[in-house]
């Protein structure tokens, strides 16, 4: 008798419910990627990865060589996932680093990882706010994204002057992680904002253009509140990303008018889907088996956005199993892909920034910079120029710039139930823990480091 699917590859995993370190395999089975693996106490388990085998294999041909940070913050023992810090074992710097400024928010989301409301935890001082920044600098050097968040940043009661100490430092670029209310509520606010510009952006919570989906993600209906918060930003020109968390049979069908929508806002240059993490406070579906993929985004948004096809949203080299990209011009009202431009077959010897194009070698440059995670469009784009042209000659435009760069990211944020340590040992999103003094990725992060009870957990699984 055969087996009901095709056997792939190993990885390891973890338990979903007591987190040690379990065995996994990776089969295919009806065009699905499932990973099948085992607890010798809580049993079996099966989760879905994928459901595209083309695309999944695909990720492995756009894997490049792994980039480090200048130094490393823990040695290597217990091993992946045990020695978060970043340890020697990891295979990628920070391409975009977390720094928490306060645990406090103005929401008490039901989806949220940081459980963060009006009254959790605290504010972080100023002091330790730019031990966290200096923390980031000496691994990066230069750091490629740094993003102030939370809780809510904007309920800090020295808000600016950390904008002022992150401003100073070496970053390239500064990210605003924020849900809108106080952007919707106070006009003069985002104009002292947009004074940080350039290398500067508001990362902007969107989820929904329905009530009824905003109340169920986030507890009550704030789109006039980021209806307002645009308005503010689209006055300003203050560079915004749209940030949508993606829950299965939730919001999943509104991706294509969400893209339409943002095409038309002066202010966003592109909008990042993030399927549900399932970590902190969330809840209303099985993650093994009803969970959102990063497959499934890619492909509702080529099905209601048919601008974009197939070869428009590929995998970003840095971290292919997390990541996918896809790159439009937004001109005149309208929308011209850029990615199709990107032959797979010209990724040369996984080196770095290694992506090559067929068009001229201004070009080339250009989007070489685009296609690293590390680098905003902002910084990608300070020099485009009509080079771009020549892979669009039915666009009629002297100038290009940032604000006609259109980016759309689609983040997998892995768990413990599809936890496969290739791709953590890939992550590029890290934070900066604090009480630590580590950087560590995002995942591991909400996984074991998050709070007191966590690391408890973390402590006994070592311990077996």
């Amino acid at each position: 008798m055969e087996r009901p699917y095709v056997y792939y590859d190993f990885t390891l995993s973890l338990c979903s419910q007591c987190l040690r370190r379990v065995d996994a395999k990776i089969v295919f089975e009806n065009d699905q990627v499932w990973m099948l693996k085992r607890c010798s106490e809580h049993g079996a388990e099966k989760v879905l990865i994928a459901d595209d085998v083309a695309y999944y294999r695909n990720c492995r041909n756009y894997a490049k060589r792994s980039e480090m940070p200048r130094r490393f913050n823990t040695r290597t023992h217990f091993g992946c996932p045990y020695d978060c810090g970043l340890c020697p074992d990891h295979e990628q710097h920070s391409c975009l680093t977390i720094v928490e400024v306060t645990d406090r928010c103005n929401l008490s989301c039901p989806t949220c990882y940081a459980e963060s409301s009006p009254h959790h935890g605290r504010h972080r001082t100023l002091e330790e706010i730019e031990a966290m920044l200096d923390l980031v600098v000496a691994n990066e050097g230069e750091p490629d994204v740094v993003q102030l968040s939370g809780g809510e940043p904007t309920v800090h009661p020295q808000f600016f002057e950390i904008l002022d100490i992150a401003k100073r430092k070496p970053i390239r670029h500064l990210m605003l992680n924020t849900n809108g209310i106080r952007i919707a509520k106070d006009a003069a606010f985002v104009e002292k904002l947009a004074s940080y510009m350039p290398d500067f952006e508001v990362y902007l919570q969107f989820d929904s253009l329905q009530p009824a989906v905003l109340e169920c993600l986030r507890g009550e209906n704030l789109l006039d509140v980021r209806m307002k918060a645009l308005e503010h930003l689209n006055r300003f020109n203050l560079s915004t990303t749209l940030v949508v968390t993606l829950q299965k049979g939730l919001n999943d069908q509104e991706i294509g008018p969400i893209i339409d929508f943002a095409l038309q806002q002066r202010c966003v240059r592109g909008v990042t889907f993030q399927p549900t993490q399932v970590a902190g406070r969330v809840d209303g579906f099985n993650p093994a088996t009803d969970r959102i993929t990063l497959t499934q985004v890619r492909k509702e948004i080529l099905r209601q956005a048919p601008v974009f096809q197939p070869e428009d949203i590929i995998p970003v080299p840095c971290n292919p199993d997390a990541l996918a990209m896809a790159y439009a011009l937004k001109i005149d009202g309208e929308v011209f892909p850029l990615t199709r431009f990107i032959n797979p077959q010209d990724i040369l010897d996984n080196s770095r920034n290694t992506i090559v194009y067929e068009q001229d070698e201004r070009l080339h440059q250009h989007m070489v910079q685009l296609f690293s995670t590390g680098n905003s469009v902002e910084c990608a784009t300070n020099e485009l120029n009509q080079s771009l042209m020549c892979c669009l000659p039915q666009v009629s435009a002297p100038t290009l710039g940032y604000e006609n760069l259109f980016r759309i990211i689609i983040m997998r944020f892995i768990d413990a139930y599809d936890f496969d340590v290739r791709a953590i040992k890939k992550s590029c999103v890290h934070i900066v823990s604090p009480e630590d003094k580590k950087i560590i990725p995002f995942e591991t992060m909400n996984l074991f480091y998050r709070d007191p009870m966590k690391r408890a957990v973390l402590e006994h699984v070592k311990m077996l």
